[in-house]
């Protein structure tokens, strides 16, 4: 990769353009023509490090209930149980890290479904007898973006937001359709278009309806993190006062090399309430962010979980079952 790649990655990852020919789009923000846009990202493509470019749906937005799962598995048995949790259409992440809970999974369930009940069937099914379910009870950010070049970066962070308004039959039938990643094309929403049988104008005005009332966080590129160099991926989890977890949250978001951070539940075997997601090029890179953030927030009791095996990582497919 050359710096000119590395500013069309950061310039994806923050927001992909709702334009008809978005390559041109970019081109400009990088300096060289849509065309060869288009080439630099069908190499970026083929060599593993852009893993898509769609649209990033708000979970809870569109009715889904989501949760991170900790589960400890026996070693002998963590790849059999890690297996048949990805079956589970909704699971979208599934780990192994460093801890006694070794197996940590991400779960949506659909609307008219019950999380807990899905949770505790799927666990039982993977012969799981210890788990933890630590939903989302406030979020910070969320917003993956790898800093790839040396120049200054949008900022993607995603808060919270306001109540999304309900979804109509054809929302859900753009979202089925538009949760693909888009083709490599000089006019990538085209082939969206003619499966809804709308104009590409209908198709871009909607996704920016979709943005504007929170179905959608952004549209962008998702890479793949060790192919772009990020090979450490530490899950840091902090302790933290109850009448200081709104503050060290705001303060924790703050660093850029934070993807996600949230409020969790504790349970008297696992007392970390603040969870925050550090990408680096290393240990050590994760440890120094970890002893920054430490010292910003001024909390001293935290671990950091590392990935050791990636089981399952891809998008929920959402509403192709109903």
């Amino acid at each position: 990769m050359d710096e000119t790649d590395m500013r069309l990655l950061d310039e994806m990852q923050a927001s992909f353009p709702l334009e008809r020919r978005p390559w041109d789009a970019l081109g400009e923000m990088v300096g060289v023509p849509g065309w060869e846009v288009l080439e630099r990202v069908r190499a970026l493509k083929s060599e593993g490090i852009i893993r898509q470019i769609s649209p990033i749906f708000d979970t809870r937005a569109l009715g889904y209930r989501s949760s991170l799962v900790a589960a400890a598995v026996e070693p002998r048995r963590l790849e059999e149980a890690a297996s048949v949790v990805n079956e589970y259409p909704g699971v979208s992440h599934n780990y192994e890290r460093e801890h006694r809970f070794n197996l940590w999974f991400t779960i949506a369930v659909p609307p008219g479904r019950s999380l807990e009940e899905e949770v505790a069937r799927l666990v039982s099914e993977a012969g799981i007898r210890e788990y933890r379910l630590l939903p989302t009870i406030r979020m910070f950010k969320i917003g993956v973006q790898l800093r790839m070049g040396s120049g200054s970066i949008r900022d993607a962070r995603q808060h919270e937001r306001k109540q999304s308004p309900p979804l109509s039959d054809r929302d859900k039938m753009f979202v089925k359709v538009l949760q693909d990643d888009i083709p490599l094309s000089e006019e990538p929403f085209g082939a969206a278009a003619a499966r809804l049988g709308v104009s590409q104008e209908e198709v871009l005005s909607w996704l920016r309806l979709a943005q504007e009332s929170g179905w959608m966080r952004r549209f962008a590129a998702v890479l793949r993190h060790r192919k772009a160099g990020f090979v450490a991926n530490g899950m840091v989890c902090w302790r933290v006062p109850d009448d200081r977890i709104e503050q060290a949250g705001v303060a924790a978001a703050a660093f850029p090399e934070v993807s996600h951070c949230y409020q969790r539940p504790t349970y008297p075997d696992w007392p970390y309430n603040l969870f925050t997601m550090v990408h680096g090029k290393s240990r050590a890179e994760c440890e120094q962010v970890a002893k920054r953030i430490s010292t910003a927030i001024d909390v001293k009791d935290y671990t950091i979980l590392y990935s050791v095996r990636e089981f399952k990582k891809e998008r929920i497919r959402y509403f192709e079952c109903e």
